[in-house]
């Protein structure tokens, strides 16, 4: 609890709330019979993912607002609030779960990466240059993930969502990876800058607020982030080059404190458990349809249905620059993984993504 003093008043509030919710809910009973007309509807306090973004406002925040009280019959709704305007430090989330701080949230995995390297394995730098890749790394990594999570921090994680393809955007034309070298590039991970040191690139942490700005002032020249939030912010007005790769995506974990979800009712409990997958599956469509549509408007393209679109030059991926992306992947990004990562990773990485993957361990991590 000594965390709870860094965190602001907003969020304050907001987690008084959400841990009164769970002492409520602890409290229901262990059957919901259908409601009288004038029955109380049992109400959970969501945190989400980020805010304005198409996963939160067309498929969050309406399935607990809204979707829910249908599925259940009235008996049961919820609120959601998107952590970053909640005042909700990403790198807690875990951590407030844990404490039941917040008894249900949305971590970002990306944001677990200086204490629990380990768990963001599915989406490192040039690991997964498509959608059926990521699909892949997930899905044989996903039992580690639940079972740690339960028995290491006593939090049940109930989905996984994906955020559309983080790309590279540039002020100056470039053809291939190479042309990276030298170039200031905004990167928002660790492994994004081991992509990029790889290359002969230089990698400057710049938080998501600050890229249009750093552009504009010359601090940075290049810039990785999603091929839709790129948009938000204008990218396609302050860059000219767009290269398709996809570096890597950004996953999220939808997860509960576990004595929070035990203590639900049990018809709440069989409603999420078959929801919450079909919830998970529309925001990875979304995701998908999302990166084609966003490079398609950003370079103009006739089948962007945008009336904002962009002019950038859209650099394909050359066979050559794919090999790169592989060779760069297994010979920097993965032992530097592994030497950040706890004792025990090289067989995770063995027995799971490696092996789906056919992705073998370096030979000196």
């Amino acid at each position: 609890m000594l965390l709870l003093p860094r965190l602001r008043m907003s969020w304050l509030r907001h987690a008084a709330l959400c841990s009164a919710l769970m002492l409520a809910a602890m409290g229901a009973p262990a059957q919901v019979p259908a409601p009288a007309p004038d029955a109380a509807v049992l109400r959970l306090r969501v945190v989400g993912g980020l805010a304005g973004v198409n996963q939160f406002t067309r498929w969050e925040q309406p399935f607990w607002t809204q979707e829910l009280a249908r599925l259940s019959g009235g008996r049961f709704t919820a609120d959601i609030v998107p952590f970053d305007r909640a005042g909700v430090p990403d790198v807690e989330m875990l951590r407030l779960l844990q404490l039941g701080v917040v008894p249900f949230g949305t971590m970002l995995m990306s944001a677990m990466a200086t204490q629990y390297p380990q768990y963001t394995a599915p989406d490192l730098a040039g690991l997964n240059p498509d959608m059926a890749s990521l699909r892949a790394s997930v899905a044989a990594f996903r039992p580690y993930l639940e079972k740690t999570l339960r028995e290491r921090h006593g939090v049940e994680a109930l989905a996984i969502y994906v955020y559309p393809a983080q790309v590279l955007f540039c002020k100056r034309p470039l053809t291939a990876l190479a042309d990276l070298a030298g170039r200031r590039t905004r990167v928002s991970s660790t492994t994004q800058a081991d992509f990029v040191g790889a290359v002969g690139g230089v990698a400057v942490h710049t938080s998501f607020a600050q890229i249009a700005g750093a552009l504009q002032s010359g601090n940075i020249e290049c810039a990785i982030t999603g091929t839709t939030s790129g948009r938000a912010v204008g990218l396609h007005t302050l860059t000219s080059h767009l290269y398709a790769m996809p570096l890597n995506w950004g996953l999220a974990i939808f997860g509960a404190n576990r004595n929070a979800w035990d203590a639900l009712p049990p018809e709440l409990r069989a409603v999420l458990r078959r929801e919450l997958p079909r919830l998970e599956a529309r925001i990875w469509r979304e995701s998908e349809r999302e990166t084609t549509e966003s490079l398609a408007c950003h370079s103009g393209a006739p089948s962007c249905a945008s009336a904002a679109k962009g002019a950038m030059a859209l650099v394909p991926v050359s066979a050559q620059d794919e090999r790169r992306r592989v060779e760069i992947f297994r010979a920097t990004v993965l032992p530097r993984w592994l030497m950040r990562c706890a004792d025990g990773c090289a067989d995770l990485w063995k027995y799971t993504i490696g092996e789906a993957r056919g992705i073998a361990l370096p030979a000196t991590p």
